[in-house]
């Protein structure tokens, strides 16, 4: 079997496989968020954080609650990394300096999981399971809550009122993600990724000397790692590690936890807005973005530039043998579309159009499917800028699921869409101005520049892969990022937030001859061509510096 029919044929069984769980685990979240009654741990959750799950919540103090929650976050795993010296199951590894410590709390509460160290060389075993592992639970299930607070502000009327932080948050986390995290892992266990809580260990004599390598809960971490759309790896290959992704199948059913909330997510959309053909389109959007750039990738990487890669069938410089191209191809445009930032090959390697795809990934705002929660919320703010594009066109007010689209609704969506660019270039332009920070960058010239391009567009948009060949564990880069990571998550939870308020109050509007469908095909491909044209106009510039000029040349 050739190397590009065997990436075709992962690539259909991936489909298959997402679509048996589309409609049963849409139908259950919805259903979660949907239910008025509260499991018993839940009510012990409730009594000891003090909160009241059946108080309805504005949007500002449903916003409160994400940034009191998220705040406590940061400053808990900040401490637990600067005591870890003193904690047991350290591994007998020091505490980590202050300015990591800022960057890694930052990174795991706000869905990043940038990391700038090794961690297998850095985080023990309390760090990486009472810390890191906790927040991979708990800061998807704040996407999730945002986004169904979203779909309550198009579903509700005549209303303030969104829903309950606190009952989302713990429902997201309990209901659908604990379980969902705990099968995934008996999967990855019986097909040998690593779950212990063993010490470092000395394998073997390797070129004179000794290999170390230490233990730890992986498959349980590497499990919601995927499915919360998190990426922070236990060891520093990430998902190229064999402890964490030994075989092509466990690629597979990575990729595939990848993606199965984000694409179910938009069933559960359609389910609580009372038509499930509203989320059949915004799903229609996502994978004909998603399968487009799948298409691209694996050409760039499959074409044969020179005889190395003629001889080879493909771009193999910086993928596993084990995986190959077109699985590499997948994974990569999957976790950038997504804000999973997971590797199992290193995007710096990839051909200079492939790196640029990656990255124009995430600059598309990761909504094809984009993160758990994060993608939904994305395009439906996106579903809000074409309605009004096609209300220009046709001289109408804007309406979308009944709601008008007015001033207050295009200027929140408005800075929305503005504000993760606007952290992407500016940041980029400042490292780049400076002195010190290029000095971080392995390559001069195109590739130099996307390195630092690529590390403030995966912190930005809370993705969290990096471009591999950026030394980023300098004060610099640590600060700037987690300052990324900050602002690109949050501020956009402001917007989308009070999005939501201003649409729950609302009454809803008649659905007449003039209404544009937006459940109909031509509405997916004016979505489409609103996200492609917006972005395009936005990153052109920056990209033809970087991977465009670096493709072009090659």
């Amino acid at each position: 079997m050739g190397p590009v029919l065997a990436g075709v044929l992962q690539l259909l069984a991936l489909i298959a496989a997402l679509a048996l769980a589309y409609i049963p685990l849409g139908n259950y979240m919805a259903t979660v968020y949907s239910s008025d009654k509260h499991w018993r741990v839940e009510k012990w959750v409730y009594k000891g954080i003090g909160a009241n799950p059946d108080t309805e919540m504005t949007w500002s103090a449903y916003l409160r609650g994400v940034l009191a929650f998220s705040a406590v976050g940061v400053l808990f795993l900040y401490l637990l990394m600067r005591l870890q010296g003193v904690l047991p199951g350290s591994l007998g590894f020091s505490s980590v300096d202050p300015a990591q410590s800022f960057n890694t709390a930052v990174s795991f509460v706000t869905n990043t999981n940038w990391q700038s160290y090794y961690g297998e060389q850095t985080m023990g075993h309390v760090v990486q399971t009472a810390g890191l592992a906790v927040q991979n639970f708990v800061s998807a299930a704040v996407g999730m809550a945002v986004a169904v607070a979203l779909v309550r502000g198009f579903a509700r009327s005549r209303t303030g009122e969104l829903g309950n932080f606190w009952s989302d948050l713990v429902r997201g986390t309990l209901r659908i993600l604990v379980p969902a995290a705990a099968i995934a892992a008996i999967v990855l266990v019986a097909c040998g990724v690593i779950q212990n809580f063993s010490g470092i260990h000395e394998v073997g004599q390797f070129m004179g000397g000794s290999q170390q390598w230490n233990g730890g809960a992986v498959a349980s971490q590497e499990a919601i790692k995927e499915i919360g759309t998190n990426g922070g790896g236990y060891f520093n290959a990430n998902s190229a590690h064999p402890f964490e992704n030994p075989t092509p199948f466990t690629n597979l059913f990575e990729i595939s936890l990848i993606l199965v909330i984000p694409f179910a997510l938009t069933r559960t959309f359609g389910v609580m807005v009372g038509s499930v053909k509203q989320g059949y389109a915004i799903l229609a959007t996502m994978a004909t973005i998603w399968l487009g750039f799948v298409a691209l990738m694996m050409w760039t990487e499959f074409a044969h530039h020179g005889p190395a890669l003629q001889a080879a069938g493909g771009a193999y410089e910086g993928k596993e043998v084990r995986f190959g191209v077109g699985a590499s191809s997948i994974f990569a445009v999957s976790t950038t579309l997504t804000s999973t930032g997971a590797v199992d090959s290193f995007h710096s390697s990839f051909t200079g159009l492939g790196g640029g795809i990656t990255m124009l990934g995430m600059m598309l705002g990761e909504i094809a499917p984009g993160g758990v929660g994060s993608g939904l919320y994305g395009m439906l703010v996106m579903a809000v800028i074409a309605v009004f594009i096609a209300g220009l066109m046709v001289g109408r007010t804007p309406e979308y699921l009944g709601k008008k689209i007015g001033t207050r609704e295009i200027k929140l969506a408005a800075c929305y869409i503005l504000i993760t660019p606007a952290l992407v270039l500016v940041f980029t332009a400042v490292s780049m101005a400076l002195p010190t920070p290029p000095h971080s960058m392995l390559n001069t010239g195109a590739h130099g520049f996307s390195e630092v391009l690529y590390a403030f567009t995966s912190a930005s948009n809370n993705n969290g892969s990096a471009f591999a060949g950026l030394n980023a564990n300098t004060d610099w880069f640590n600060t700037m990022t987690g300052l990324a990571m900050l602002l690109g998550r949050f501020l956009p939870m402001v917007f989308v937030l009070a999005l939501a308020g201003s649409l729950a109050g609302q009454k809803p509007v008649p659905v007449t001859a003039g209404t544009l469908r937006t459940e109909k095909p031509l509405f997916t491909g004016l979505l489409v061509g609103a996200i492609v044209i917006i972005t395009g106009l936005t990153y052109f510039p920056a990209l033809a510096l970087g991977p465009l000029a670096e493709g072009l040349a090659s």
